[in-house]
C-alpha cells in the first residue's frame, strides 16, 4: 500500500480483510456511536421479533467505512435470521436477482451493498418483491408469452449506499426504515480503537487511543487500519506499548497529519490552492491533476474535506477555503475568484 493513502477494502489482502471482519461488532450493544440510529433500530428489531414478522426494508446511507455492513450483519444477528450479502455491481441479469430472491428463507436479511449502482432494469425487479412479496417472471416469447407470479418468503432488504442522490425515488421510497450514518466524534473513535486493541491483543493507553482517534477522519475503518499500522511501529521501535508519543511518531511516518489528512488529501488541496489559485476547478480536471479516479475523490476524500471546512462545492467546481490555505501554510489569493 502506498504510504499516506487510503485503500479500498476490496483491495486489501485476505488476511487484512479477515482482521477487519474480526473487529466488527456482533450485537447492537457492542456497536459504538450512531446513538440515534442504534436506538431506533433496536425498537424496530424488537417490534418485528415480537410479532414474528420480517423487519421492514432498511436503507443505510453515509460515507464509506462508517459501519453500514456491520449494522446490516448485526440486524440479522439480532433478528436471529440468515444473512445473505451481494452488491449492486455484482447483479447483472434478472436471473441473478430471481435466483437470490427465490432462495431466501422466511424473515431472512438480504444485504445489497452499493445499491445505487444497481442497473435500472434490475432495480424494477425489486419493486414487486419489496412491496408485494412476489416475483413476476415472463414465460415464453412473443405473442404466447405470459407472466407467472411467484410468491416470495417475507424478507428484509437492507441497502447500503454512499450516494443517496443516485437512488431513484421509486426505489428509495420502498424502504420503510431509512438512516444516515454520520462521521464519528473523537471520543467514540477512541472507544472503538480501545476495543479493537483488546481484540487484537495490543497494549495501548488511553492517550494512545485518543491520538489515533484524532487522526482517523471520523471513520472507524480508518481508525482500525491506523491502529494496525501503529501496532507494527510500536512492536518494532518501542516494545509494543502504544502511547501518545508512539502513536504520533508512527502516524507522522505514515504521513497522516494532525487533522487526519493523508498524502492524497493534501495533494487535492495543494492542486486547488496552487495549480488553480484556489478554484473553482471541475472534478474531472481535479482528478487528472492528482492522478486519481473521480469517484474515489468524490466518495472517499471529498466528504471529509467538506466536513473539515477545507473545500466547498460551487456550481462551477471545487474551491479551497481560507482554512485549506492555512493548513498548507499558504497565503490565499488577494482577490477572491468570482463565481
Amino acid at each position: 500500500m502506498t504510504p499516506g493513502r487510503l485503500q479500498d477494502p476490496a483491495q486489501l489482502p485476505e488476511d487484512e480483510l479477515d482482521v477487519d471482519r474480526s473487529l466488527r461488532p456482533r450485537r447492537l450493544d457492542d456497536f459504538v456511536g450512531q446513538d440515534a440510529v442504534r436506538s431506533q433500530l433496536a425498537v424496530s428489531i424488537e417490534a418485528a421479533s415480537g410479532r414474528g414478522e420480517a423487519l421492514d426494508h432498511v436503507l443505510l446511507a453515509g460515507p464509506p467505512g462508517l459501519g453500514k455492513t456491520s449494522l446490516a450483519q448485526i440486524i440479522a444477528s439480532e433478528l436471529g435470521v440468515r444473512f445473505t450479502q451481494t452488491a449492486g455491481p455484482a447483479l447483472e441479469r434478472k436471473g441473478d436477482v430471481a435466483a437470490i430472491l427465490t432462495a431466501l428463507e422466511p424473515r431472512e436479511v438480504l444485504f445489497v451493498d452499493e445499491i445505487h449502482r444497481l442497473p435500472r432494469a434490475l432495480e424494477e425487479t425489486f419493486y414487486p418483491a419489496m412491496e408485494d412479496g412476489v416475483l413476476p417472471i415472463t414465460v415464453g416469447q412473443g405473442a404466447g408469452a405470459r407472466i407467472v407470479t411467484l410468491p416470495l418468503a417475507p424478507f428484509t432488504l437492507i441497502g447500503a449506499t454512499t450516494r443517496t442522490g443516485l437512488l431513484t425515488t421509486p426505489l428509495r421510497d420502498r424502504f420503510g426504515i431509512q438512516h444516515r450514518l454520520d462521521h464519528y466524534g473523537a471520543a467514540d473513535l477512541a472507544r472503538i480503537v480501545a476495543r479493537s486493541a483488546r481484540l487484537l491483543g495490543v497494549a495501548i493507553d488511553e492517550a494512545g487511543a485518543q491520538a489515533i482517534a484524532a487522526r482517523s477522519r471520523g471513520t472507524p475503518r480508518v481508525a482500525n487500519r491506523l491502529l494496525r499500522r501503529v501496532r507494527d511501529y510500536a512492536e518494532v521501535r518501542h516494545g509494543g506499548l502504544i502511547t501518545d508519543a508512539v502513536a504520533a511518531e508512527a502516524l507522522d511516518l505514515l504521513e497522516v497529519d494532525h487533522a487526519g489528512l493523508d498524502r492524497l488529501d493534501r495533494e487535492i488541496l495543494r492542486a486547488i490552492c496552487e495549480k488553480f489559485a484556489g478554484g473553482p476547478v471541475g472534478l474531472s480536471t481535479l482528478a487528472v491533476a492528482v492522478g486519481e479516479e473521480q469517484d474515489t475523490i468524490e466518495d472517499v476524500y471529498e466528504p471529509y474535506l467538506l466536513q473539515r471546512g477545507l473545500i466547498e462545492r460551487t456550481p462551477r467546481g471545487r474551491m479551497a477555503t481560507a482554512r485549506a490555505f492555512s493548513h498548507l501554510g499558504l497565503h490565499p489569493p488577494s482577490q477572491p475568484r468570482l463565481l
